[in-house]
């Protein structure tokens, strides 16, 4: 795939109806193997969608001082985890890239001076999910950055900036978990949830379905239960920029609605 002019850039990114958005709790990565209610709750996605042009994807695991995006070819397989089996570092997902999206992306930005990445590649944010809404790999897919200088507003504001890709045919999708605390994680609760994070997971889906963003943009205000749940901001900060690009009166839809080990919570949310 050779990087083509703007005019035929149009051409294929033209505009299309508004393509629906995600937000994927996407808990460990076995889960790129393993079959179970989580990945049965992607693929029951990935059948109800239509097979976008291409596939942006903000994941929790690529941060970077200033905004990214990839802007390769071929973005490479990335393993960014230890101590898992051999298996799951054998996991490929070839999709190609899109040098002409990540430009247009990138002209189009005006809040950030989006850098342009030939580096990065997939991590298992983007790919464990992936591979099971799209197993063909025949997909062009970015990943997009989470600028770790930004606060939650900021990033609100750069979603806005990024939703014109839902009217080109472009599944923007986030990957990351409301409630991520490895800290407090419990092996022997693999089906439940700690009561802070049961209620934490649930006060935050309540603020989505009533349309208080500014409570989850402003989630460092917020109780115990919110801080604990959110001790840093990389896996929740994928969940701002969906609430960031949607649009009023959208339909919403909760998958996975668990809490797992204690501290996760595998709730994904699609919009539209």
């Amino acid at each position: 795939m050779k990087l083509k002019d703007l005019d035929s850039f149009s051409r294929d990114f033209s505009s299309s109806p508004k393509f629906p958005i995600l937000f994927m709790g996407h808990g460990s990565p076995m889960n790129a193997l393993e079959e179970n209610e989580f990945v049965q709750g992607w693929k029951y996605l990935g059948k109800s969608l239509p097979k976008p042009k291409a596939i942006l994807c903000i994941s929790a695991h690529w941060e970077t001082r200033g905004t990214f995006i990839t802007a390769m070819e071929n973005p490479p397989t990335i393993h960014d985890f230890g101590g898992f089996p051999q298996s799951l570092f054998e996991v490929q997902y070839p999709a190609f890239g899109s040098p002409e999206l990540a430009h247009e992306i990138k002209k189009h930005i005006s809040i950030a001076d989006i850098g342009l990445d030939l580096h990065w590649g997939l991590d298992h944010g983007a790919w464990s999910v992936i591979r099971h809404l799209y197993p063909m790999a025949d997909i062009p897919i970015l990943e997009f950055s989470l600028d770790y200088t930004l606060d939650p507003q900021g990033h609100y504001q750069l979603a806005k900036e990024l939703s014109f890709l839902r009217d080109r045919g472009v599944l923007i999708l986030a990957s990351g978990n409301m409630v991520h605390n490895l800290a407090r994680i419990q092996w022997n609760m693999p089906d439940q949830g700690y009561d802070w994070a049961e209620w934490a997971n649930l006060k935050m889906k309540e603020w989505i379905i009533s349309g208080d963003f500014s409570s989850l943009i402003q989630y460092n205000k917020a109780g115990r239960e919110i801080q604990m749940a959110i001790p840093s901001p990389e896996h929740f900060l994928p969940l701002i920029y969906l609430l960031g690009m949607k649009d009023a009166e959208e339909p919403m839809e909760f998958i996975n609605e668990k809490v797992v080990w204690g501290s996760i919570s595998m709730t994904s949310l699609k919009i539209g």
